[in-house]
């Protein structure tokens, strides 16, 4: 697994460009140059993508910290006021650095803020405006959040949550003061389960779009969303899923074909990740045909018991992953890789990549990855066929309660 020392800055600003969307066309044609970038940028942008490095990509930030710290004027500027509190311990030592060498030049630099920046939270109090993903759930939903300055004060929380089989599941909007924004979005960020991380809005909005396009015609989507669909479902033409960001990302670092396959087995089968079940009625009848195999022979090997086993689960990834919905596991492969991404385990980002690519090829691609998958959803129906019929039918045994 890459680490984030691996992590030159042009990937870094790569990254960046897809986490601060409105800087974008000002970040890349740098091509990673951080004097380039430096002309490129405003004062404002250049804060914005300085400590986004310095929070996100310490490595990579401490050294656009070298770099702007010696190029004097407003860069210079900007680095003097900047509190390392609140940072990774790398980016704290380079502008503890940066700080040393501008002082014995005779520049001055601010004493540290009282109140530390909090790095890892989206910076939602002075514009409101942030939008996150959360990873998927065991059945495959995850929440996407829209927070937004409201018309009439404070902020607008938009918060869906999607599915990519079942369309959009539920829509919320509140509107609230901006302490209790900025509450809310810490509790997600930093939740153990499923914590929700930044993509830039226009993924997200193209994220609840498809979920839209999926919406099945006998589980309308909510009220609300009907209301508001225009306004968080609308990304501009050619809008990158966060998935797709991250594709696109690990494709530029030449990260993308070591994707490994069986990598992605493991994660199934510890429950990293998924199952991501089909539909109920699916699994019941599969439920009911393993049942059959199990009752059907009255006298049978152990093994010739486990072939009958092996060979209905095979038949059974036949018919679960059609096309339909093996598109749909594919997009839930590749979603979660950006989440693998952000967290910097791109061992496992390009695992899930490796595996979006086997369910939007043929079925003897996602063969091995589609029966782990059902056995994970199925292992309470597997461990009750191994269960002798004796021990479980027999009234012969002696009693284990004390008299």
């Amino acid at each position: 697994m890459s680490s984030a020392k691996d992590i030159g800055l042009p990937e870094a600003l790569e990254r960046a460009a897809a986490a601060l969307p409105g800087d974008a066309d000002e970040i890349r044609p740098a091509n990673g140059d951080p004097f380039a970038l430096l002309s490129l940028l405003d004062v404002e942008a250049s804060q914005r993508v300085m400590e986004w490095l310095l929070a996100n990509e310490p490595v990579a930030g401490s050294e656009l910290v070298e770099a702007w710290a010696d190029a004097g004027g407003d860069a210079a500027a900007l680095i003097a006021r900047t509190d390392g509190s609140g940072f990774p311990k790398e980016a704290r030592k380079a502008l503890r650095r940066a700080h040393h060498r501008m002082r014995s030049r005779g520049e001055s630099i601010p004493e540290p803020a009282p109140q530390p920046i909090v790095a890892t939270l989206p910076k939602v109090v002075d514009e409101i405006a942030v939008s996150l993903v959360s990873g998927l759930d065991p059945r495959g939903t995850r929440m996407a959040y829209i927070v937004e300055n409201d018309p009439s004060g404070g902020a607008r929380l938009f918060a869906v949550a999607l599915d990519e089989a079942r369309g959009v599941r539920e829509l919320e909007v509140f509107s609230a003061g901006r302490s209790k924004i900025k509450t809310f979005i810490r509790e997600c960020t930093q939740r153990e389960e499923y914590p929700a991380i930044e993509a830039p809005l226009e993924a997200i909005q193209a994220l609840i779009a498809r979920s839209a396009v999926a919406q099945p015609t006998d589980s309308p989507a909510p009220r609300s969303f009907v209301e508001w669909r225009s306004h968080i479902a609308d990304p501009a033409e050619g809008s990158s899923t966060p998935g797709e960001l991250a594709r696109a990302a690990l494709a530029a670092g030449g990260e993308l074909e070591a994707g490994d396959l069986g990598r992605a087995v493991v994660l199934v089968r510890d429950q990293s990740i998924g199952p991501w079940p089909p539909p109920n009625e699916t699994l019941s009848e599969i439920v009911q045909r393993l049942d059959d195999v199990a009752e059907g022979v009255v006298v049978v090997s152990a093994a010739a018991k486990q072939e009958q086993i092996d060979r209905e689960l095979d038949e059974a990834v036949e018919r679960v992953f059609d096309a339909g919905f093996a598109t749909c596991t594919a997009n839930r492969f590749e979603e979660t890789a950006y989440i693998f991404w952000r967290a910097d385990a791109s061992e496992d980002a390009r695992a899930c990549l490796a595996a979006a690519n086997a369910f939007r090829g043929s079925k003897s691609e996602f063969r091995e990855l589609g029966r782990a998958m059902l056995e994970v959803v199925l292992a309470p129906a597997l461990k009750a066929m191994d269960r002798p019929p004796e021990k479980a039918e027999s009234s012969d045994e002696p009693s284990t309660v004390s008299p």
